[in-house]
This record gives C-alpha cells, sequence and structure tokens, in this order.
C-alpha cells in the first residue's frame, strides 16, 4: 500500500451524520458532522435531508484534505426504510427505527409462527415488509410506485452509485429475509405485496457494490470511480469496531438506544428473546438488539429541563450530579418513550417518572434518567448472559464510554465488570475497518480488528453500591411493571 492511502468512514446516526478519512493504522486525519433535527431518524426522516447532511461533510472533509490516495467509502447507518421510485426518489417520508407503521397489520397476517422464525426475531417490530403494507391499505397508488425498499446507508449508496445494494445483516431488519439462508423470502415479502425483485441483492459488509458517480463527485467532492462498499446498520458494526469477531463476546454501542450484541457460532445458540443477524464475518451470528430509548431520553429530559444536550447538561450540573446518591433519593423512571424493543418488545410501553417529591431537583431527574437507562440495559445484558458468570464483561462504545462516571455507573448496575473503548465513535471506526477490507488494504475483517484494536479501561462493580443498585433494580422492574400494565395500552 501507498504511504497517502486513506479511507473514507460514513455513520449515519439518529442525532448526527459524521465522516472521517482513516488511514491503515486506524489514525483518523479529518472528520466532519452534522448534526439531525430532533425528529429525524427515530420514527420518520426526510431522506433527502438526510442527502444533503451527506454531501455536507463529505465535501468539508474532501475540501480540507491534502490530496491523499483515497482507496474506498464505506458506511455505517441506523436501522430504518426508505422507499424509493425508480429514478431513485424517495416516497414520502422514510421510517426510522422505531417506525411502526404496518406492525400490527403484519403481526396479525403472520399467525404462522414458522414465518416470524424465518426472519429471526421474537416480534414484529418494524422494517419495509410491515411499511410496504401499510402503504399497500393507505396508498396503493404510491404503493405500486415503489421499485426499491432500502436501509438509509442503501439509499446513500444507491444516490452516491446509482447501484441498488444491500449487506446481509441490513437484509434480516426489513423482515423479509430467511436470516439463516441470508437470501430474500417470498413467502415473507408477500405480506409486503412485492417480490424479491423490489429488494436489492445482499452483500457481505465489505464487498464493493459499485462507484462513485460523476454527479455525485461533483456534489461531494469524491473523486469519482471511488470504490463504495454495501456497509453495514451503526450498531453491528461499531460492534465489530470494538469487540472483533471473537464468539460470545457482548458489546453495548451506546446512543438514542444501546444497541447489545453477542457474537455467536450457531443460530440456535442466540435466547429466544433475541434478534439473530447474520454477522459482518461470514459463518457467525449475533443475537441481541436495540433497546428502546435510553440516550434519547436522557436528551429529552435534558432538553425539557432547559439543560441543553445531556454533555452540556452534566456539565452545568457539576458537583450536585455527582451527589445524587444511587436511586435518586426515590425518584425513578422509564426511559421508554416511543416503547420498549430488546428484550421486551412492548410498543405500547410509555416513559413515565414516578416517586417525585419536593425535595427533587433536576440534578434528581437527570440522574434518574441515567439510571433507567442503566436498568433498561440490564435487563438486555442479563438475557444475553443469563448462564454466565457474574465476572463476564461488557464491552461498552458509544457516549457513556467517555465518561469514567457512567461506565462506572453502569458496572454498578450491571453487577458484571464493564470494558470502556476509548473510541468515541465505534460506528465511525467500524466502516473504516470495512472499508480498509473492501479496498484491499487488510484481508479480511478479522486482521483490520487485529490491526486497529482499540484500547479499553476496566470498571468493576463497587460491591457496596453494586448490592445497593441490585435492590433498586428489582424495586425498578417492578414498578416499571405495573405502569407498563396500568398506561401502556392506551399509549
Amino acid at each position: 500500500m501507498a504511504s497517502d492511502d486513506v479511507v473514507c468512514a460514513v455513520d449515519v446516526g439518529t442525532s448526527a451524520v459524521r465522516a472521517a478519512l482513516v488511514a491503515p493504522d486506524g489514525r483518523r486525519l479529518l472528520q466532519a458532522s452534522s448534526r439531525r433535527g430532533a425528529d429525524e431518524g427515530t420514527e420518520t426522516f426526510d431522506a433527502e435531508r438526510l442527502w444533503d447532511d451527506l454531501c455536507g461533510v463529505l465535501r468539508h472533509v474532501t475540501d480540507q484534505a491534502p490530496r491523499p490516495r483515497l482507496r474506498c467509502l464505506a458506511i455505517a447507518g441506523h436501522v430504518g426504510q426508505v422507499l424509493v421510485d425508480g429514478e431513485g426518489r424517495p416516497l414520502g417520508r422514510a421510517g426510522g427505527w422505531a417506525d411502526s407503521r404496518g406492525v400490527r397489520e403484519v403481526t396479525a397476517a403472520w399467525s404462522d409462527p414458522a414465518l416470524l422464525r424465518l426472519t429471526g426475531r421474537p416480534a414484529v417490530t418494524g422494517g419495509a415488509v410491515p411499511l410496504l403494507h401499510w402503504l399497500k391499505d393507505t396508498d396503493p397508488s404510491q404503493h405500486q410506485r415503489v421499485r426499491w425498499a432500502l436501509a438509509p446507508k442503501d439509499f446513500l449508496v444507491l444516490r452516491l452509485t446509482g447501484e441498488a445494494a444491500t449487506d446481509m445483516t441490513s437484509a434480516a431488519y426489513t423482515l423479509g429475509s430467511d436470516v439463516t439462508r441470508r437470501a430474500w423470502d417470498p413467502g415473507l415479502l408477500a405480506a409486503a405485496g412485492k417480490g424479491p425483485e423490489h429488494f436489492p441483492e445482499q452483500h457481505a459488509a465489505t464487498d464493493v457494490v459499485g462507484a462513485v458517480t460523476a454527479s455525485s463527485a461533483r456534489t461531494t467532492g469524491l473523486p469519482e470511480g471511488l470504490p463504495v462498499a454495501a456497509g453495514g446498520p451503526d450498531g453491528t458494526v461499531g460492534a465489530a469496531a470494538v469487540a472483533g469477531s471473537v464468539p460470545h463476546a457482548v458489546v453495548d454501542v451506546a446512543g438514542t438506544t444501546d444497541v447489545l450484541t453477542r457474537v455467536i457460532a450457531s443460530p440456535h445458540d442466540r435466547p429466544s428473546a433475541a434478534v439473530l443477524n447474520p454477522y459482518l464475518t461470514p459463518g457467525l451470528w449475533t443475537c441481541g438488539g436495540a433497546t428502546g430509548m435510553t440516550g434519547g431520553a436522557l436528551a429529552y429530559w435534558a432538553r425539557l429541563l432547559g439543560l441543553g444536550d445531556p454533555a452540556t447538561a452534566v456539565k452545568r450540573l457539576g458537583p450536585a450530579l455527582g451527589a445524587i446518591p444511587a436511586g435518586s433519593d426515590g425518584l425513578s423512571m422509564s426511559p421508554l418513550l416511543t416503547g420498549s424493543r430488546f428484550p421486551g418488545w412492548n410498543q405500547t410501553e410509555r416513559g413515565c417518572l414516578w416517586g417525585l417529591g419536593e425535595h427533587h431537583g433536576t440534578a434528581h431527574v437527570l440522574h434518574a434518567a441515567q439510571e433507567a437507562a442503566a436498568y433498561v440495559v440490564r435487563q438486555a445484558v442479563d438475557t444475553l448472559l443469563s448462564d454466565d458468570a457474574p465476572d463476564t464483561p461488557v464491552v461498552l462504545a458509544g457516549g457513556p464510554s467517555r465518561s469514567p462516571e457512567l461506565a462506572q455507573l453502569r458496572a454498578d448496575v450491571l453487577g458484571r465488570p464493564v470494558h470502556a473503548g476509548s473510541e468515541p465513535d465505534a460506528s465511525l471506526r467500524g466502516a473504516a475497518l470495512l472499508a480498509l477490507v473492501a479496498a484491499g488494504l487488510e484481508p479480511s475483517l478479522e486482521a483490520a480488528q487485529a490491526h486497529t484494536e482499540p484500547g479499553l479501561r476496566r470498571f468493576t462493580p463497587r460491591a457496596e453500591i453494586a448490592a445497593r443498585y441490585e435492590e433498586l433494580y428489582r424495586q425498578w422492574l417492578a414498578a416499571k411493571d405495573c405502569w407498563t400494565v396500568s398506561f401502556g395500552s392506551s399509549a
């Protein structure tokens, strides 16, 4: 490889779009980001606006680049679905990870449990198949215009290259793919009113699926003909960046939601409440799933209290936040503003706050939100590690991994060690690994992972505080379930 070889990594999250030029040794040479609107990416979003965001960050890094030898681009993107016509134009607002359009109808249509087993899902939670089912019922003429059903990052790949393609993990999130065969299933797609010809070919995440067109080169500043890899979902790609391809490793990529991923050697090893996905490495699988809102709820409360974003809120509250004891002086909450996903799978569940008294202030509310996020993750981790020793660690990536206080809180609530990654943007780093392999700069994903292994800091549960959180967690579970039964169905 030449000394000036670089790849372009892109992370499309629900809160921001990031791009970076990355050297083969993992060094980030240039980086740019663009915040997305608060209403973009969770339930629905404007796909054209997302394309504009991508063009903006790419133009920034290419304008600043000292003309390195750019070899490949790969995108890690949040889960969702973009329906486009034959010209690649979005048809209505695209669906985000919490889009529930068509979920109830497909759940009713799939009375045969074998259909759901094919998808590797314990419940219908959204995806291209439910969205197409909904569109067929509500706007048949628009349904007829659909040429491709794409993941958000697949839509961006289509715009960059003119080619419709997806990866095997993203395909699993459509609910139209037989995940064990890694192929579209006509029986599953029947509920969508479409066939396999309306879904792009499935590839490995490191496959080159197209090249940047002349028009896209003019818009983004990328070189015409630049190879573009298939890419993958941000949670899975982030997990690959911090845990590699070691079976049984558990990774928590924390963001708007926490995405819990455990690498397994066989599809039969997954717990029944977990999602099964093909992994980025051939022959391996992952189980786990995205929780309901965790970091997103923390951001919601920070905004509602007039404290800005979570980082600003923590800085402003300072010592007052650090002085709040375990249990937030009796204040607790459920952060699940848009329903629970893994492992509860209750889309009617909604967030709530209980135990509020005159002695509580803004610091108590924010601390309760941090604790609630950790409790949600505890449910998921207990599901994935039910048969493992309590000293089996969880690798933490994303926002909380940057804060020693939050990483320690996670360890105390989980009751097991937490290894916090030093990498602030795991999904962006994972996208760079995919691009390095696709460009031929690394022979395999395993090799790329080994050459750029992240540093990890170990946080061990503090015995007395962990024992207190064990009690508080059990109380939280009982209280949350009580509020869900009382009010969830009316949400």
